[in-house]
């Protein structure tokens, strides 16, 4: 996978979680993870690559935030059109 996607979890019309798949190989597994700001927890394959945001409380989500831990990943930022279903919540 090359661009990262966003995919949405949504109950009676609301986001309850999401997941921004990063680029990774295919049959990347996660392993360790850590949690870099509340409602978010990246996964990383066994040779510590960020594969992964899983986004456990989406309606708290800014875009600001994500992009700062993006960048602390060393993985390129996402545009308010690439979080729009969760921003729009």
């Amino acid at each position: 996978m090359i661009e990262p996607y966003l995919e949405v979890t949504y109950r009676r019309g609301r986001p309850i979680a999401a997941y921004l798949y990063l680029p990774r190989r295919a049959g990347a597994r996660s392993h360790p993870t850590t949690t870099p700001a509340p409602g978010l927890v990246v996964d990383y394959t066994r040779t510590g690559k960020p594969i992964g945001i899983e986004i456990t409380a989406p309606t708290r989500l800014s875009l600001t935030t994500i992009n700062r831990v993006l960048r602390d990943l060393g993985v390129p930022p996402v545009t308010r059109a690439d979080l729009a279903p969760l921003l729009a919540a």
